[in-house]
């Protein structure tokens, strides 16, 4: 390990991490990428976005539904219809994780949030170019790199490659690129160096500010004043400054803090300067859509503005897109809070995919209120979803022959019709995910139906209908990002974490259910009501079926009766 002394004399654009490897999930379409340019001129820069439409099957065209795909955005308060700058592709940049830390539920909503918004654009037929970057040189590494006595590069690389990690178990597809800021620190000094020539910012001693006096839109996104840009909040607190609200380009080398040779002597970035810089590398200096979580609006966004404009004037971004909070007892998760729950330690006890499907539950500019019982909620629904698909995958596997007839009955072909409707009305209306959650409640119900009454196992043209109404609920459940590779593997899966959380084996669940079938045999009843009751309790819901007992996982019962209480 490198000593504190030692950090201060290493030079850390020679310090290089070894390529991502490729996530188990499918790739993004988008492959054609350019090298990051540096800023000669401030010429936007299309190039980066590229590749050709091979999408295959949709619900509806390029653009979402009939009338085109609808978005908030954040700069005009207001819905829009998406149009991006060059015909059938699309730049998308969303600001990344400071890595100094294991990342939390917070961070999970925001990155599953922009992982549907990607999925769908090129669900719907765009080419995407989605740029997630890494905050790998921050005051906030520096500070726990010194705590642990690590050096700040390597403390920051570990806990980006943690968070890759927990991105694949969330089922977020790779990004198009990734880039960090210890790898482009020549395109953030280009950029500076436009803002001080073009008269935004001003050198003191080593230190560079940009000057929010000079930049007249300042506060336009947040619609906040200059006054509440406050000293101490990731701006740093000077008396020389110009405006106690100016921000840091370029700091100053510190004694065992990691530094790079500069115009302005040796130092490192600023924070908001990082995204200007790199947005602009992958994306030129207009580009379609920009995200993040709602904290980051002030001052972060509103600063990238700044600074982006500063360096040309024809810096634009089209939408302004951010998700709301996850809250803990109506108060922001965060880490600075301490309030918070780390990906890790949620998915310790329920599945990654249940905690997906809690947070796509809530619209995404919604705040939506952490707790067990809607975990285990969503575990339960997405063991429901499963379990009937998987039921559904054995019908299917049991039959050698089927019908050449392709038609099905009226009554599936409506539920299949009404279900594509719901789909494509509510994601091209700002990805409405809770109504297509819910509208995926008649299929499954119709799918249980032709598979465990006896009417639906005589139903005409039955085969048909089950092959229709899974390929359906297949697709939408892969553009929410809800597809397991196998439904038999998660739903193992599934019920290890139920057993894990009731602090049971599934050795003592069988023997429950033999004791409970031996008291049955007895007219022992009460006994065997009280082991149901008992199992019920700890989330473990009993079916009795002509074939034997078996169990599933289910919310606890006082889970249930402290959520009805509330709502």
């Amino acid at each position: 390990m490198l000593s504190l002394l030692r950090i201060s004399c290493i030079k850390p654009h020679l310090l290089r991490h070894p390529p991502i490897p490729p996530q188990k999930l499918r790739r993004p379409r988008f492959r054609s990428l350019t090298k990051p340019q540096s800023f000669s001129s401030c010429s936007n820069s299309q190039s980066s976005i590229n590749g050709s439409n091979n999408c295959e099957e949709r619900l509806k065209g390029q653009g979402g539904g009939d009338d085109g795909f609808w978005i908030y955005n954040t700069m005009s308060r207001k819905k829009e219809l998406f149009v991006p700058k060059v015909e059938g592709k699309v730049g998308m940049y969303v600001c990344g994780v400071t890595p100094y830390d294991f990342s939390h539920v917070g961070h999970a909503r925001a990155y599953v949030t922009f992982d549907v918004l990607y999925r769908y654009l090129e669900y719907v037929g765009y080419d995407v170019c989605y740029v997630r970057n890494f905050t790998d040189v921050d005051d906030k590494i520096i500070a726990r790199a010194s705590q642990l006595r690590e050096d700040p590069i390597c403390l920051s690389k570990h806990f980006c490659d943690e968070f890759l990690q927990d991105m694949v178990h969330l089922h977020c597809l790779n990004p198009s690129v990734q880039p960090r800021v210890s790898d482009h620190i020549p395109q953030i000094i280009d950029m500076i160096k436009k803002i001080v020539d073009n008269g935004f910012g001003y050198q003191l001693d080593e230190d560079v500010y940009f000057s929010v006096d000079g930049f007249p839109d300042y506060g336009r996104l947040s619609g906040r004043k200059l006054e509440d840009n406050r000293p101490g909040e990731r701006v740093a607190v000077n008396s020389r400054k110009r405006n106690p609200a100016d921000f840091a380009l370029w700091k100053a080398a510190k004694k065992g803090e990691p530094f790079w040779e500069s115009p302005w002597g040796p130092g490192r970035p600023g924070w908001h300067i990082e995204c200007s810089a790199m947005s602009a590398a992958y994306l030129g200096y207009s580009f379609d859509i920009h995200g993040g979580g709602m904290d980051l609006m002030f001052p972060h966004h509103e600063n990238e503005i700044a600074q982006s404009c500063a360096a040309c004037r024809e810096s634009n971004v089209s939408y302004w897109v951010h998700n709301g909070f996850v809250t803990v007892d109506s108060e922001k998760m965060s880490k600075s809070l301490g309030n918070f729950f780390t990906i890790r330690q949620v998915i310790e006890l329920y599945h990654p995919l249940a905690l997906r499907l809690f947070l796509l539950g809530t619209h995404y500019r919604s705040p939506i209120n952490y707790s067990d019982v809607l975990l285990d909620i969503a575990s339960e629904r997405i063991s429901y979803i499963y379990q009937t698909l998987h039921d559904c995958e054995e019908a299917l596997q049991q039959v050698n022959q089927t019908s050449q007839d392709a038609s099905i009955p009226d009554d599936i072909n409506n539920c299949i019709s009404k279900l594509q409707e719901e789909f494509s009305t509510s994601m091209s209306d700002d990805l409405h995910t809770p109504v297509v959650l819910s509208a995926l409640s008649e299929p499954l119900k119709n799918i249980n139906d032709l598979i465990h009454t006896r009417k639906g196992r005589k139903q005409h043209l039955r085969i048909e209908s089950l092959t229709a109404l899974e390929k359906t609920i297949r697709r939408v459940l892969d553009v929410l990002g809800l597809m397991p590779s196998t439904y038999i593997e998660i739903l193992q899966q599934l019920s290890e974490k139920a057993l894990k959380r009731a602090k049971l084996t599934e050795a003592d669940v069988l023997q429950k259910i033999e004791e409970r079938a031996t008291a049955r045999k007895n007219k022992e009843y009460e006994k065997s009501d009280a082991i149901r009751k008992e199992l019920a309790s700890l989330g473990i819901t009993l079916m009795d079926n002509p074939e034997g007992t078996t169990w599933r996982p289910a919310v606890p019962v006082p889970l249930q009766e402290k959520h009805i209480a509330v709502t």
